[in-house]
């Protein structure tokens, strides 16, 4: 990877031939030819060589080691202390010795003292940015979290944007950066950063890093560079230190409220435009149109779209339930004790069979969130045990009178209507299946016969025919009531009185 990005960078940054590329590099023309034109870096979703056993504990300890920069040197954590959390949190799922998190302790803690070298120039020129989160509360539908927010700011022009997010990882990371790049048409000539864990495995000698391989490949696909700080040095990136600030007070107070973080996202970005019309604080100008220039040098966007994910293999359990991090996915029934891949975004997570295929979608979980339940697969098997229905949380998230009606139903009527939305979800979706029950037990019609046929005709575009309303001119007509008295006097011969 560290080969393509340096020819990549001979090619647009340093503008040589191919062939003088082929020379400095000792590939051959058409290797170099290759990487040149290529533009597409989205992973390939292949089985993943197996990594060691510390590697999916590393993020989570690194944090903490970076945490420590901020505390006093005696309430910082030792290597013990390391272990002990991840004993806390992992309990018998830890599979790693204390001696092999000492070792990585002791490594990380040196490489983050180091006082390496950092090249940051004292005027950025148009297209340059400078990226990093602040902390910031935000309720959506109704559950307060506490979340993080993407800011980049553009130095030169002072324009700003950020998106609001659940967590501060590498998904995070590179989903706000890919909408704010195609908000604005382009992507940023170089960024700066802090040596967040997200983008940075490991600071080595003469301040050089080893990127996370999906960080290094948002980078190749957009074709960026990036330049990263001292550790501990956020006055290095002075300018969207700023910013975070400046975003949090003009436009997360009060607590935002929202019912979807996406479509909030998206409001942001038009808020942060307009934003823009105010002058600049000391050139004179109107921060849009200075932001003129920064979009002038932007990078093209690439043709194919990047997709922000990382791929992770799990086993579900005996219920069908995948476990992320602390939290808990349902698959489906048929899925059970079986071998299953994770294709996790900032915002939603999908469950995928060994051959990539979706098997569900959820919300991503973040915070005090432990579960998060998709009973629609599940409908089969509920309808071949209808008295498990009352136990189950499905039943708690249909309307109010399908529930009531569910409840009164007998052993037979619950099965057969639970057989019956299974059918229905299968040909669409919930959504219409339970509106198909609302509008027929408002019917006082609640045989499957007729549940089955509201279903139908609103699936099928047939409008339901209206209600005849006659005009006050019609007259209106006794109810006639035939009197079967008088077929029964012809069937016994006759009476007197018909003989007359």
């Amino acid at each position: 990877m560290e080969q393509i990005y340096h020819i990549k960078y001979l090619r647009n940054q340093k503008e040589e031939s191919l062939r003088k590329i082929a020379r400095e590099t000792g590939h051959d023309f058409e290797t170099v030819k290759k990487y040149v034109e290529k533009d597409n870096f989205n992973l390939d979703l292949r089985p993943k060589r197996r990594k060691g056993k510390l590697e999916p504990y590393k993020e989570l300890i690194d944090s903490w080691l970076m945490e420590d920069l901020e505390a006093k040197p005696k309430q910082r954590h030792t290597a013990q202390r390391v272990y002990e959390r991840l004993k806390e949190i992992y309990q018998t799922k830890l599979n790693i010795s204390d001696r092999a998190v000492r070792a990585y302790v002791s490594r990380r803690k040196k490489e983050i003292g180091l006082d390496t070298k950092c090249y940051l120039p004292l005027e950025h020129p148009p297209g340059e940015a400078q990226a990093d989160f602040g902390a910031a509360q935000f309720i959506e539908k109704g559950v307060k979290y506490d979340g993080f927010y993407l800011n980049l700011s553009f130095p030169y022009s002072n324009a700003g944007f950020f998106q609001v997010f659940k967590g501060q990882n590498q998904e995070c990371l590179l989903q706000g950066l890919k909408d704010i790049c195609e908000f604005i048409g382009g992507s940023s000539t170089a960024i700066w950063f802090d040596n967040m864990s997200t983008a940075v495995n490991e600071i080595r000698k003469q301040g050089q890093r080893d990127l996370t391989k999906g960080f290094e490949r948002f980078m190749l696909h957009y074709g960026f560079i990036s330049n990263f700080c001292n550790p501990n040095s956020g006055h290095e990136k002075g300018h969207v230190e700023n910013k975070v600030g400046y975003h949090r007070r003009n436009f997360l107070v009060p607590i935002p409220e929202f019912d979807d973080i996406r479509e909030y996202n998206q409001e942001l970005l038009r808020r942060c435009q307009t934003n823009m019309r105010r002058n600049h604080y000391k050139k004179n100008e109107s921060i849009a149109k200075l932001f003129e220039a920064d979009q002038q040098a932007l990078l093209p966007l690439p043709k194919a779209e990047f997709e922000v994910y990382k791929l992770e293999a799990v086993k579900a359990d005996n219920y069908a339930k995948v476990r992320y991090g602390n939290q808990r996915y349902s698959s489906a029934p048929s899925y059970a004790g079986k071998q299953m891949w994770l294709k996790i975004g900032a915002h939603e997570i999908e469950i995928l069979n060994q051959d990539y295929q979706k098997i569900i979608k959820h919300d991503r979980l973040y915070g005090d969130q432990k579960e998060s339940m998709k009973w629609v697969p599940y409908l089969e098997l509920l309808a071949q045990r209808p008295t498990a229905l009352k136990y189950s949380g499905f039943i708690k998230e249909l309307p109010k009178t399908v529930q009531k009606h569910l409840e009164q139903c007998d052993y037979e009527a619950k099965k057969m209507a639970l057989k019956t939305l299974t059918r229905m979800v299968n040909h669409t979706n919930i959504e219409t299946a339970v509106q198909a029950f609302e509008i027929a037990i408002h019917k006082g019609v609640i045989d499957i016969d007729s549940i089955w046929a509201t279903y139908t005709r609103l699936t099928s575009g047939i409008a339901e025919a209206a209600e005849i309303i006659l005009p006050a001119t019609v007259p209106e007509l006794k109810e006639y009531i035939p009197d079967p008295s008088l077929y029964d006097a012809l069937l016994q011969g006759g009476d007197s009185k018909w003989n007359q």
